[in-house]
């Protein structure tokens, strides 16, 4: 992950961490250890969190949030004052019923947002005038629309806003000692957090004192031997965890540790005549467990060209990340992934995407 940011774009770090176990599935049965398989790294092997399945999943929360505040708030476009009016008249004349709370809200073009902004488009085949006379598929105006693009028959607008995966920074494993977080070198080096080189010939239980006492740990089912070292990481961002809580364990080892120390529940279908187990239906699906801390990016495109034209004027991109800071909630509530209503898929967000120039982007 770069420190560098150009000038015309925003970029915000995303920490977060699962508060139950993540199902993000390949979406088919795989012949191995479990049934339902979930999304892994094809390079590393290791499991993420799709960047698609961020942005799809907060499209959605966006537009639930502004729908919530607007929704008795939008004028009536088809009232006599208005009817008659040209679209971007009807944007700039006729008057919200109330004002809504937040300024991502009060952008005028959401006066034609819908819920159906969220989500694939069930009318990409019409034109941008046509759809304004529906209530159904991407308006192409308000603030959803722009900020995560939207393609009609005869204009598509690339999104602001970009997302990268969410890949696992700090993994907990439950050893002799407690649970313990490993990650790696690389990780560590990917997200910016490792501040000095070390030789990494053993696993290294990171302690503040710094006392090198040779032992062994067990990882899961590995017992391998391992030594004390002050490694300095940034854990400014992160108060999850503590410094004398992380292991640091050889790239060549963090996948073998990852996928042998996943959640694999257990589950079987229910007959609903005799209300027992239905025979030959049980499955098995595995998942991130929680208290996995993950690490990604979002990088809003700040682009000021075409605003006189009202099919390509775009809101603030403050204003964008403003609706990310506010919509997050949901992510611990509603979750993420699959088997959402099964105790799977909660998140919590810890990064605030909403603060003045961060300190990434103050020293990239």
């Amino acid at each position: 992950m770069s420190n560098d940011c150009p000038k015309n774009m925003k970029c915000k770090k995303i920490i977060a961490q699962a508060t139950d176990p993540i199902y993000i599935g390949t979406g088919g049965y795989a012949i191995g250890r479990v049934d339902n398989t979930i999304v892994r790294d094809p390079i590393t092997k290791i499991p993420k969190i799709p960047g698609s399945s961020i942005a799809g999943t907060w499209r959605y929360y966006v537009a639930l949030e502004l729908i919530s505040e607007i929704k008795d708030k939008k004028p009536d476009f088809k009232n006599n004052s208005c009817k008659d009016k040209s679209l971007n008249k009807k944007f700039n004349d006729c008057e919200w019923k109330e004002k809504p709370s937040k300024e991502w809200q009060k952008w005028k073009y959401n006066k034609l947002a819908r819920i159906k902004c969220a989500g694939q488009d069930d009318e990409s085949q019409k034109t941008l005038d046509e759809s304004q006379n529906t209530d159904t598929g991407h308006c192409g105006h308000c603030i959803v629309c722009k900020a995560f693009g939207f393609s009609k028959k005869d204009i598509s607008n690339q999104g602001m806003l970009f997302f990268s995966d969410l890949n696992i920074l700090f993994f907990p494993v439950y050893t002799r000692l407690g649970v313990r977080w490993i990650t790696s070198k690389r990780i560590l080096k990917e997200a910016n957090l490792l501040k000095e080189e070390f030789e990494e010939k053993k696993v290294i239980f990171v302690s503040e004192n710094g006392e090198d006492n040779s032992n062994h740990l067990n990882l899961g089912w590995l017992n391998l031997p391992y030594e004390k070292k002050n490694i300095k990481i940034d854990l400014s961002n992160i108060d999850k965890i503590t410094i004398n809580e992380i292991v640091i364990v050889p790239d060549s080892l963090i996948s073998q540790i990852i996928n042998s120390n996943l959640e694999v529940r257990t589950s079987v279908s229910i007959d609903p005549i005799t209300g027992a187990a239905k025979e030959k239906a049980l499955f098995t699906s595995e998942a991130i467990p929680r208290g996995t801390i993950f690490c990604g990016e979002v990088r809003g495109f700040d682009r000021e060209f075409g605003l006189e034209d009202n099919k390509r004027t775009l809101p603030k991109i403050e204003w964008v990340f403003e609706a990310l800071d506010d919509t997050k909630k949901y992510f611990s509530t509603l979750g993420v992934g699959g088997m959402t209503t099964r105790g799977f898929g909660r998140l919590n967000i810890l990064s605030n995407l909403h603060n003045k120039e961060s300190k990434e982007q103050k020293n990239g």
